[in-house]
């Protein structure tokens, strides 16, 4: 299992924020000492197992966010996409679903 230790450290203090937590709340929440959680936000610190699955219980961190950081990337893109779909008329609409179709016979290939 690799985690980027700056993903992790990023993805745990915006859901901190997000949650209205100071670091000292979390740590005390999560069973560790404020030098801990700041050395796992700020520092890279790699978090034991336990101490990673109470961050993600404790913050409502989606394991997908932590796992799979390539799929926050990916669903942007997808968002981002939707909203120019929304803006599209009916016949634009058909030459990309013709081009997505294209594009996946390719890629099956």
């Amino acid at each position: 299992m690799r985690i980027n230790e700056n993903d992790l450290g990023a993805i745990v203090k915006a859901a901190r924020i997000k949650n209205s937590m100071t670091q000292d709340a979390l740590g005390e929440a999560i069973g560790v000492g404020l030098r801990h959680v700041m050395g796992i936000e700020n520092e890279g610190s790699k978090p034991s197992y336990e101490v990673l699955y109470k961050l993600v219980r404790e913050l409502h961190i989606p394991s997908d966010d932590i796992f799979y950081p390539e799929k926050l990337e990916k669903d942007d893109q997808l968002a981002e996409l939707i909203r120019i779909l929304y803006c599209c008329n009916e016949h634009s609409l058909k030459i990309i679903h013709a081009t997505a179709q294209a594009a996946l016979e390719v890629q099956e290939k």
